[in-house]
């Protein structure tokens, strides 16, 4: 698993890598543990003063959580012990006190996206494509908190669209939309830009950028936590999330049936 997630420091950044190209940097639990431990223990990983997270290639920055891990849940405690764990990870990306940066190419989507919303900033290539397209794939649904970050960047509209339709959006409108903050023309170009980005941030004073992070992160916690048990359990408790996670393995369509 060591080699699953990469992390470099140089001249002050740090870089964190989702390194499973071949399975398009789909996420592990471990990933997601090592991404957390990370970013919340920054000093134990030299005290960058910026870091930034891509994936590995140019084909995807995070295609979601790896499918097959979800074969061993069978009740109720499984799914909500999930999104909280992923909530907490999630969390914890959020709240590291230093700037992140996330280096897109190709697909982002699933818990790559959430992972995406919690960083800063978001440097995309053209290639790029977010979504979470859970109503064609697995039929799950998104805790509250997910939901509350991509309206507050896409607004409801586009986020009911986007999940509704299972479509990605393509880079253009990401840009457009205010998802991504620059867009360039292809992954060596990313490298590049984001490189120079972070090196900009890092000589910028640290009490400002942290101030400012934890400022906006608690007028968004003042918002309030809505309850979301009963349709976290809806989902992944159903047959169709059963049958939607098989058929995606086995690359078929899958048969809903709305149980």
């Amino acid at each position: 698993m060591n080699d699953e997630i990469l992390y470099d420091l140089k001249d002050g950044v740090g870089t964190i890598t989702l390194n499973r190209p071949q399975a398009r940097n789909a996420l592990t639990f471990g990933m997601y543990d090592r991404i957390a431990a990370i970013c919340g223990d920054i000093e134990s990983h030299g005290s960058p003063k910026v870091l930034i997270l891509t994936g590995a290639g140019d084909k995807a920055f995070a295609a979601g959580t790896d499918i097959s891990q979800f074969r061993a849940f069978d009740k109720p405690e499984d799914a909500l012990n999930y999104e909280t764990r992923i909530e907490e990870i999630i969390t914890t990306i959020e709240s590291c006190p230093i700037p992140t940066i996330a280096a897109i190419s190709g697909a982002v989507t699933g818990g790559g996206a959430a992972i995406a919303c919690a960083c800063d900033l978001r440097v995309a290539t053209r290639s790029a494509r977010f979504g979470f397209p859970i109503a064609r794939t697995l039929g799950n649904c998104l805790s509250m908190n997910n939901l509350a970050r991509l309206a507050s960047l896409l607004g409801p509209a586009r986020v009911k669209d986007m999940v509704f339709t299972a479509r990605l959006i393509e880079a253009e409108e990401g840009h457009r939309a205010g998802l991504y903050g620059e867009l360039v023309a292809d992954h060596a170009a990313l490298l590049t830009r984001v490189g120079e980005l972070a090196q900009t941030i890092a000589g910028h004073a640290p009490l400002t950028m942290r101030a400012t992070k934890e400022g906006l992160r608690r007028i968004a916690a003042a918002r309030g936590h809505a309850d979301d048990e009963d349709l976290v359990l809806m989902c992944y408790m159903s047959a169709d999330f059963r049958e939607g996670m098989e058929a995606f393995l086995a690359k078929r369509a899958p048969n809903w049936q709305g149980r």
